[in-house]
């Protein structure tokens, strides 16, 4: 029924908790190792939300032309081949959201335990992570009235957290650090650099999700009209809390302090804080990661759950529940994740998921020009804003950044590259049993 669709708020909320999570409250420690402008760090989340928007514009394209949920899987099986969808659909359901998922849950309970002096052992982490992601796997695979409204809470106090804690740590600093945020002589090189390239892996990773709602499509209000404004708005709200927060944590924290760290967001609050503040605002951190498990858990299985539907032979994971609810799916992905959880580094969880994920959406993009080619009178609801430009970009930076990923860490690349060729031979395997 009409009344039972995901509205425009909800699937905006899902974009928008979908980016909001690992990345950012990580990924600044890593860029510093090598770059210490303040100018270019704020650089590296401007062109990687110029990135996201740009693949959000043409996605939106995508989308309203071909209004089904799936995402990626439902883009490629129609413009390139159904091996090509299906091959996105297993990078998606194998790495794509559960590795997300469980760097989301695995930060989480490392925030988390800051507010203990002792922090917590290794293994106690896991356990809180799991039980995390065993909860919200639960609430999502009931019902969508559950879902919707919970995610638009947790969402709502994401956001609400994230500005409350800018600002009051912009007030509370005595002494900001000694950065300046405008260029310096030496910036211009560095922007070009492969050192910056190598940067904007960890940033691509943090912007992930901005193409979330195109995998809940034909499960929203109107998605034609609706569609692209969800994903350009919940894009460029990101954008701006990302440079907000980066700018707050290179304000309140000392560089040499949060080089080469994960747990940037409670370095930063300590500073500004002091101990026992910065403990509790670093269990509020973890609180905003709630929110990014969650909005996964109902994503990443809508495109398990296409899949199914069109393959016999894994038809038991499109299956719904009587509320119209994939739930075997949500408990495949949420299966994997906690494999993740308890069997890998953070480190390789973020570089190979990042990877596919990108070289996912690259192909994506680039199917929007083949898609015009092959089917120019086919109806677009939307049309991407500043086409060819805007998909250009995208490819140009995306695809910058994946080079550098196989030069710089070419295990985790190759792995990447490992499950697509899994993808293809699962194909031919699947395809025997696919109903006419």
């Amino acid at each position: 029924m009409q009344s039972d669709k995901f509205r425009y708020v909800t699937l905006t909320a899902v974009v928008v908790a979908n980016m909001i999570g690992t990345g950012v409250f990580t990924s600044l420690g890593f860029q510093l190792l090598d770059i210490s402008s303040g100018f270019v760090l704020l650089m590296l989340w401007a062109v990687g939300g110029l990135t996201a928007l740009c693949g959000a514009m043409t996605y939106a394209e995508l989308g309203a032309s071909l209004p089904r949920s799936g995402g990626e899987y439902n883009f490629l099986t129609h413009i390139y081949h159904p091996s090509a969808g299906f091959v996105s659909g297993w990078v998606s359901s194998t790495v794509g959201f559960s590795g997300p998922v469980a760097l989301a849950a695995i930060t989480f309970a490392a925030y988390a335990s800051t507010l203990s002096p002792d922090g917590l052992s290794d293994m106690a982490e896991k356990i809180l992570a799991a039980s995390l992601l065993l909860a919200l796997t639960v609430i999502h695979a009931t019902n969508r009235r559950n879902s919707g409204a919970t995610q638009v809470v947790l969402t709502i106090i994401k956001l609400a957290i994230i500005v409350i804690f800018s600002f009051a740590a912009i007030v509370a600093i005595d002494t900001p650090q000694p950065v300046t945020f405008l260029p310096v002589q030496g910036d211009g090189s560095l922007l070009t650099s492969g050192t910056f390239a190598v940067s904007l892996i960890y940033v691509s990773y943090a912007y992930a999700g901005w193409n979330a709602a195109t995998y809940l499509s034909s499960e929203l209000e109107n998605p034609q009209k609706t569609l692209p404004w969800v994903l350009i708005s919940g894009t460029l709200i990101v954008t701006t809390l990302y440079v907000l927060l980066n700018f707050v944590f290179l304000y309140t924290a000392p560089m040499e302090a949060m080089a080469g760290q994960v747990e940037v967001g409670f370095i930063s609050a300590e500073a500004a804080f002091g101990d026992v503040g910065g403990r509790f605002i670093g269990f509020v951190l973890a609180l905003l990661l709630i929110s990014t498990v969650s909005a996964m858990t109902i994503a990443g299985p809508r495109v398990i759950q296409v899949i199914g539907e069109d393959f016999k032979a894994l038809n038991v994971l499109g299956k719904t529940n009587k509320n119209g609810v994939p739930a075997n799916a949500i408990y495949l992905q949420s299966t994997i994740a906690m494999l993740f959880i308890f069997s890998s580094t953070f480190e390789s969880i973020l570089v190979f998921s990042g990877f596919t994920l990108a070289l996912n959406s690259f192909a994506t993009v680039l199917g929007a020009f083949v898609l015009r080619w092959r089917e120019p009178d086919l109806p677009r609801p939307y049309k991407t804003f500043m086409y060819p430009i805007t998909p250009l970009i995208y490819l140009a930076l995306t695809g910058w950044t994946l080079w550098f990923v196989l030069i710089s860490r070419p295990v985790e690349g190759l792995f990447g590259l490992g499950i697509i060729g899994s993808g293809l031979l699962f194909y031919f395997l699947a395809l025997r049993e696919k109903p006419e």
